[in-house]
């Protein structure tokens, strides 16, 4: 092991098989639906019961002092918390909160597409990714499928294993000066990735799956990837109505490094993070919680990516709803407890970080260099594109300290732009205090991002101590 890592009394052995844990999480989901139901999967496991948003939890009993539940928006929204024994209307909630998407690329509306004598796949650009990664690298599609079934239509996950597309680079011989100087390819033009080959597809007659009605297939997509994907659900190419795909890649996520101390993979932005809050909030869970006189809750938003304006992005009103039905559960209707809650409560904004970067030292300022593997890092900026401040930075480095782990500093250069993050929009919305960390990482929006192996384990110890010892720190401040 490396004895440099900062994560506090953690050994070898513990590091290993936690990065183990994280790296089966993120092959699991290739998408923020993925993401959500792999995250219910280890909720259910450990005694969390599912509600439903349509449901009236106050008036029916839902929700009950020692309890343990979650519930989804959409498919690709997460909320799940634990009630303290003790908890009252007005009591306080401890929130750490991340986000389940990725730049990726998705597929168009209408997919269709040919050129030159290739069957391709109609693309569109989430987010700012670094799109010049996605080339040359085998690709498949995962998502969300509407399906006609039994009279009705549910909605049904999908994620074809195999690598099926590819978005190839040109070659250099057939590029002129300037494109070999600087690679800028057109996102419009140059991303659609290539499925087939259109003679192939026709010498065969199809692909001789499960489907035989491609007639009657929805005519916005190639019917050969409708086939696939029907054979993925077992149902009918008729029978897909709609869906949600994007690309993903199918290389999983590796540990390398002289002592396999760094972490690659996709979507590690922000999956670690969603990753660490769930798998505290069920250490805290595990606990006695009969005395707490607090909620913990982790919440997981869909469309960070891209502004978070949607009705389950962070400026969506589930941050509001969720602190108000469930404290309205024990308020017996006085509703200016909702605002003494809100008040008493503290969020952990957890997006990835930028650690300086060996060989662009220079674009971090000199006196904020944070490295990998040395601990989370507390995000500042003055001009409100993170939400620390003085407070609640106090909060989040005396609680490390109480852990035994390390944390580092960030704040950016005043020549370069500064990137934001759900925190300082919930902080807008609900006034609750609100600090930004995340894991040091390098390559953010790649295809493929690295982090250090000991930092997944310093943000798991770093937010357990948080959901344990925070009340406690809380009415120790004496700050107002």
């Amino acid at each position: 092991a490396n004895t440099a890592m900062a994560v506090g009394p953690a050994g070898a052995e513990e590091l290993d098989t936690l990065c183990k844990e994280f790296a089966n999480y993120v092959d699991q989901s290739p998408t923020p639906f993925h993401l959500c139901a792999e995250s219910a999967k280890l909720l259910a496991a450990k005694g969390f019961k599912e509600l439903k948003e349509a449901d009236a939890w106050c008036k029916d009993g839902l929700i009950q002092p020692g309890g343990k539940y979650y519930y989804t928006r959409s498919m690709s929204t997460i909320v799940a918390f634990c009630v303290g024994g003790k908890f009252e209307g007005g009591g306080g909630f401890h929130i750490v909160g991340a986000h389940t998407d990725s730049p990726v690329l998705k597929l168009k509306p209408c997919s269709k597409k040919t050129s030159a004598g290739y069957l391709q796949v109609a693309v569109q650009t989430y987010g700012g990714g670094l799109w010049h990664t996605w080339f040359d690298r085998e690709l498949t599609v995962a998502g969300c499928v509407i399906v006609g079934e039994g009279g009705g239509f549910k909605k049904k996950l999908v994620h074809i294993k195999r690598p099926i597309l590819r978005v190839p680079t040109l070659a250099i011989h057939l590029q002129s000066a300037d494109e070999r100087a600087s690679f800028g390819p057109n996102k419009e033009t140059h991303l659609q990735p290539v499925l087939a080959l259109i003679q192939d597809v026709l010498n065969r007659g199809g692909s001789g799956d499960a489907t035989d009605d491609k007639s009657e297939a929805d005519p916005r997509h190639c019917p050969e990837l409708l086939s696939m994907l029907s054979s993925e659900l077992g149902c009918a190419a008729h029978d897909i109505k709609d869906f949600d795909l994007s690309l993903c890649d199918t290389q999983p996520g590796q540990t390398w490094g002289l002592r396999n101390e760094f972490f690659s993979s996709p979507r590690l932005d922000n999956q670690v993070h969603c990753f660490t809050a769930m798998r505290a909030l069920l250490e805290y869970a595990a606990g006695d919680i009969s005395q707490d006189t607090g909620v913990a809750l982790a919440v997981c938003f869909d469309h960070e990516e891209v502004g978070s304006e949607s009705t389950h992005g962070a400026a969506s009103p589930v941050m509001q709803e969720a602190v108000e039905r469930i404290g309205g559960c024990f308020a017996k209707g006085d509703v200016e407890l909702h605002k003494v809650s809100k008040r008493r409560s503290f969020l952990i904004s957890a997006d990835a970080a930028h650690a300086v970067h060996p060989n662009w030292a220079g674009k971090h300022d000199s006196g904020h260099q944070p490295l990998l593997n040395k601990g989370t890092i507390i995000k500042t900026n003055d001009n409100q594109r993170y939400a620390t401040n003085a407070e609640t930075g106090f909060i989040v480095r005396e609680l490390a300290r109480q852990a035994g782990v390390t944390v580092q500093e960030f704040v950016v250069r005043n020549d370069c732009p500064c990137g934001s993050t759900i925190g300082p929009i919930i902080a807008a919305r609900t006034g609750i205090r609100t600090v930004d960390v995340g894991v040091p990482s390098l390559s953010m929006h790649s295809i493929r991002e690295t982090i250090g192996v000991a930092d997944i384990m310093n943000s798991l110890v770093l937010f357990s101590t948080y959901y344990k010892n925070f009340r406690a720190l809380d009415d120790a401040c004496i700050f107002s």
